[in-house]
């Protein structure tokens, strides 16, 4: 598999892969994928890692992790990460934090701090 081209929105290409996928977490991972595209609409999506992934201007901004069916989280791995505070982002890594929900229920809890995580980085790449 190429290099991801994050500059290009694939709306179609999640768009398929959600409709494919088998995951107990399948409702609220569609639930933060919209929340996450509504933030800005120059967000573009696509595929990465066997999951969706979000960018701004070619910055990532988050990926889902899917391998555990316990828990679902999103990689925030954009180096401006580190700078944005929240009681929700965890790991100590040097341009990563995670974020982690073990519910639909929790995903609807915790949507307005992701939110508010994608505006502050891209605040911050915009700047």
């Amino acid at each position: 598999m190429g290099k991801v081209d994050n500059t290009v929105n694939k709306t179609q290409e999640v768009d398929d892969f959600m409709a494919k996928l088998e995951h107990p977490f399948a409702e609220g991972i569609e639930l933060l994928r919209t929340h996450i595209k509504e933030t800005n609409s120059e967000i573009t999506e696509q595929i990465k890692w066997k999951a969706p992934s979000f960018s701004y201007h070619g910055q990532y901004l988050t990926t889902f992790n899917l391998w555990s069916r316990k828990d679902v989280f999103l990689v925030f791995h954009n180096p401006h990460i580190i700078s944005i505070p929240s009681e929700h982002l965890t790991g100590d890594y040097p341009d990563r934090r995670l974020f982690f929900f073990t519910d639909l229920a929790d995903a609807k809890a915790k949507k307005a701090d992701v939110r508010r995580i994608i505006e502050e980085l891209i605040k911050m790449i915009d700047k």
